[in-house]
């Protein structure tokens, strides 16, 4: 159990914020205020601890989540573990990132390596110590080898580099990736190869818009992390778009698992923020002007169409949260989450994520769907939405299929409206299905990404956007 935390390391369990590494980054130029450093300019520092409070009640509270069995005398947790990165009157206490299921790794003892000398050096300093004249200290034509080598560093000897002339390396097409790439400076140099077929696999976009995302996201990287900003987002993507395992991603980008992890954590939040703008609420003006010819016929007061998908989820241990996840229609353990498509098909509102045993009435409500409807506008649903006393409160209609309540069949009329209602409604079954291209969302989602599945359902939602329409608007003749 870690016992650090008293002041210089923060208490978390599996946490490496101390106040050494801080203070070397004080210590560093800053880029944005040169020539002063990070300590004098008014950049906001790269973390803050704060201190265990004082009164009983809190300071167990701090206890109880922190999970330490023998804490220190003096607990110092940094800005990384709260919700709004210091502690407040709504979040006083440390919810992030806690490290419950992370067991402490043990510090890696430092191998003194001896470099031995080649045969070649060995005969320089036979003939150097024979011949005076050309007298020479042998320890110049050795090249420098480091006695210590770090986990995250890459080095090869210039000795093997120098004489490799007949290695043979693929001769990689210059395309218009690798263009984008050179345009945009050696920051954001990938060591992958992209072109539009891999885009299209690893990011479910096209390339284009893959570079123009890195381009805009750049200024969220982090400094502290080497690996060039374009293969961190490509790692993020491919563990949205194809669900890889971490062993797997840090073998394609040859880092360890732990830091493909902290990347993708990392860039899930930031994306899941920025990403909001990617999924706008259309105006009322918008979305009958890029209507199609099936909503004009018949629907065209339609503003939106809603309906709720479910992902499976793996189960959890605790009971509790079993029983809320399970959902009787899909017979499994699921998470739940409101979809609200334009008549075009574009993605107009995407919920957090719910248990799967929630009612699409309790996430209708609760979800903030609601409040960006407006008077005279039209809903349409599917019969398990009975939100028809909700939207009347907001002069919003509904139209859902009809009911065989208390009858044998329904009417001819009621037939025919059923099945146009279904022709149309399908839009949002394309949409979902657009949704779950990415396999986070149709493959089991595994308990450790729970924290984090709202981010997700807002970066696919997003991105799902940024493709092509796949409905066509009629023009004008």
């Amino acid at each position: 159990m870690k016992k650090s935390g008293s002041g210089t390391t923060c208490a978390v369990v599996g946490c490496k914020n101390s106040r050494k590494h801080l203070n070397e980054w004080l210590d560093r130029e800053c880029y944005d205020h040169k020539p002063a450093t990070k300590r004098q300019c008014p950049c906001t520092p790269l973390f803050t601890f704060f201190r265990k409070p004082d009164s009983d009640m809190e300071s167990r509270t701090w206890l109880k989540a922190l999970n330490v069995k023998k804490p220190p005398r003096n607990v110092f947790v940094c800005s990384y573990h709260f919700v709004d990165k210091k502690p407040t009157k709504d979040n006083p206490f440390p919810e992030l990132w806690l490290g419950y299921n992370r067991t402490p790794q043990p510090k890696r003892r430092q191998l003194t390596q001896r470099t031995t000398a080649s045969p070649q050096i060995k005969k320089r300093r036979l003939e150097s110590e024979d011949s005076p004249e050309t007298c020479q200290p042998a320890c110049e034509a050795e090249p420098a080898t480091p006695k210590f080598r770090d986990a995250q560093t890459q080095w090869e000897d210039p000795s093997h580099v120098d004489h490799m002339y007949c290695s043979t390396t693929p001769s990689v097409k210059v395309d218009k990736a690798t263009q984008c790439e050179a345009e945009m400076g050696p920051t954001v140099t990938s060591t992958m190869v992209i072109d539009y077929a891999r885009s299209r696999l690893y990011t479910g976009v096209r390339m284009v818009q893959f570079f123009t995302l890195v381009t805009v996201l750049l200024p969220f990287s982090k400094p502290s992390i080497t690996l060039p900003v374009v293969d961190q987002i490509l790692m993020t993507l491919m563990k949205l778009k194809l669900n890889l395992i971490l062993g797997d991603i840090a073998h394609r980008f040859n880092v360890s698992t732990s830091m493909a992890s902290i990347v993708i954590s990392h860039w899930i939040d930031v994306m899941g923020e920025q990403f909001k703008v990617l999924i706008p609420w259309l105006p009322r003006e918008t979305i009958r002007a890029t209507m199609p010819l099936s909503f004009q016929m018949n629907y065209p007061q339609t503003t939106c169409i809603i309906d709720c998908a479910e992902s499976a989820m793996q189960r959890a241990t605790n009971h509790d949260s079993r029983s809320d996840t399970f959902s009787q229609y899909k017979s499994r353990n699921t998470v739940k989450y409101l979809v609200a498509v334009a008549p075009n098909g574009l993605i107009m509102f995407i919920s957090d994520a719910y248990a799967g045993r929630s009612s699409d009435k309790f996430i209708t409500m609760d979800s903030g769907f609601l409040d960006y409807l407006r008077a005279g506008d039209e809903v349409m649903a599917d019969r398990g939405f009975t939100i028809r006393d909700l939207l009347d409160e907001r002069r919003v209609s509904l139209n859902i299929p009809a009911f065989t309540y208390r009858r044998n069949q329904l009417t001819n009329e009621e037939t025919t409206r059923t099945r146009r209602v279904a022709n149309v409604r399908i839009h949002v079954e394309r949409a979902i299905q657009r949704l779950k291209v990415f396999k986070i969302l149709s493959q089991t989602v595994p308990i450790s990404m729970a924290p984090k599945l709202d981010n997700i359902l807002t970066i696919c939602a997003g991105l799902v956007n940024l493709k092509s329409p796949l409905i066509r608007v009629p023009r004008e003749v």
